[in-house]
């Protein structure tokens, strides 16, 4: 390309708190339409914020999770703007003294490391949600529900260092690993939990300023995300080849047709007119509490795979998938307690079960095999009961029904014939029937001999011993 892409991503996260920001409202989600109210996060007349400290013992987490250094003094302002589901006209958000500044996150692509810069994380309210009337069977009219203004949320501001798509959605999958073990978040994206903008610009190569940005909103999948920056690349890139000049502007992202489209020019700082919130005291935060909460953090997700390469002896890459949630971390070290060979364990979580648990959209909190059912099965195959491929077959079972391993090898019939006698007689009875085929084994045709071995078990419908059916065919055939 003779355009360099220039990505920065801005990404909103909901903090785990039971209450709203500025007063006593649910968070919880899914709550009837404007439920989750009162006359302060409805903005009314005379009204007056009481900050929520959890809110912020969460934000610093947040800041200190992702090396950001804390301020020690920083303060609310007023983000002044217009919009349907805003009910005061104004947003309380932070602005010229934010919490965290100058942090980082390190990503991996295709085995290169590479630091993405922090430029600040702030704390902030939400806004509510417009709801139109095509979707609710009032074409022309547009609801409000206010359930989510007032929610706590941190913006996570990335220096503009990703370079592709592919790396903005290798950033968000750490971002995301990192709220989700620092317990910040519980990063729901389809409940809005986490909400990212990007910001995409192209310049000539070697340039050193900064091309015309566009902001594409409100993307909540990392799929998404990554497909919106490929298309707004592709689009940019068309644009300047035709002579023309970037807009800057605000875009959306309809998934359907896998395209961005204009919703309004975009606005610059001095456009909402921020300003102190009258109503709010600036926040000091001593060096002693910043120390006390970053002693409370747990091991976090780069630590966690450091440290199950060197403890389990397994590939970084087995180990980058491993801790891409807590969940699943916790998983695999609950089942290397219970059976000894780390990357036996790897192998299973990573291929069937993590493709059982994409397939349905499930999380492995709510999965039916627990780490004790998945080490049963493994270890029915070391005592040779079971034979790996009817492994498969035994877990596909156990995760569709709960049944444990034995008893669904039991219903079905599945264990594993080790009687040499038995599989001897097959193998014979395969190799008068496919005389010509050990003919040309014979004479230096080696693929035939998976040919056979296919025959045998297909005889056996699975359950012969795979090294012993192995073993026998090439004592019979020399």
């Amino acid at each position: 390309m003779k355009y360099e892409v220039v990505i920065g991503l801005e990404v909103h996260a909901q903090l785990k708190t039971d209450s709203k920001i500025f007063c006593a409202c649910s968070t919880k989600f899914g709550s009837p339409p404007n439920k989750n109210t009162c006359p302060i996060c409805l903005g009314m007349p005379g009204s007056l914020p009481v900050f929520n400290k959890t809110a912020l013992e969460l934000a610093m987490r947040a800041c200190l999770s992702t090396n950001c250094s804390i301020s020690p003094m920083n303060r609310f302002a007023r983000k002044n703007y217009f919009y349907p589901d805003l009910p005061k006209g104004y947003q309380i958000t932070q602005f010229e003294l934010p919490l965290g500044l100058s942090g980082h996150i390190n990503i991996q692509i295709n085995g290169t490391h590479k630091k993405i810069g922090l430029t600040r994380i702030h704390m902030e309210e939400d806004a509510g949600k417009l709801i139109h009337g095509e979707n609710l069977g009032s074409p022309g009219k547009s609801y409000v529900d206010f359930n989510r203004t007032g929610i706590p949320l941190v913006e996570i501001v990335s220096e503009p260092d990703l370079r592709s798509g592919e790396e903005a959605r290798e950033y968000l999958t750490q971002l995301k690993a990192i709220l989700d073990y620092a317990e910040v978040s519980d990063c729901n994206m389809e409940e809005g939990s986490l909400r990212c903008d990007a910001n995409v610009s192209l310049r000539p190569q070697g340039q050193q300023e900064f091309g015309t940005r566009t902001e594409t909103k409100n993307l909540n999948s990392f799929r998404f995300v990554q497909r919106a920056i490929e298309y707004e690349v592709d689009r940019q890139t068309k644009v300047l080849e035709q002579g023309d000049s970037i807009v800057q502007e605000t875009r959306l992202y309809d998934s359907n047709k896998g395209v961005t489209f204009s919703m309004r020019s975009k606005e610059e700082a001095h456009d909402y007119r921020y300003f102190p919130e009258p109503d709010l005291v600036p926040i000091e935060i001593n060096s002693e509490w910043i120390q006390r909460t970053n002693d409370a953090l747990p091991e976090l997700p780069e630590q966690k795979r450091k440290r199950f390469v060197k403890d389990y002896k397994i590939p970084e890459y087995d180990a980058g998938i491993l801790t891409t949630s807590r969940e699943i971390a916790d998983f695999y070290e609950k089942s290397v307690l219970l059976y000894t060979k780390p990357k036996i364990v790897s192998n299973w979580i990573m291929g069937e079960l993590l493709k059982e648990l994409n397939s349905d959209g499930r999380k492995i909190s709510t999965c039916p095999i627990k780490p004790e059912g998945l080490t049963d099965l493994l270890k029915l195959i070391d005592d040779g009961t079971i034979n790996s491929k009817m492994a498969k077959t035994v877990f596909e079972e156990m995760y569709l029904n709960g049944k444990p391993a034995k008893e669904v090898i039991k219903e079905k019939g599945l264990i594993q014939i080790t009687d040499s006698s038995a599989i001897e007689t097959l193998v014979d009875q395969i190799l008068l029937l496919n005389a010509n085929q050990v003919e040309q084994y014979k004479n230096g045709k080696e693929k035939v001999f998976g040919f056979l071995v296919g025959q045998v078990m297909k005889e056996s419908k699975g359950q012969a011993n795979p090294e012993l059916v192995n073993k026998l065919l090439k004592d019979r055939i020399s």
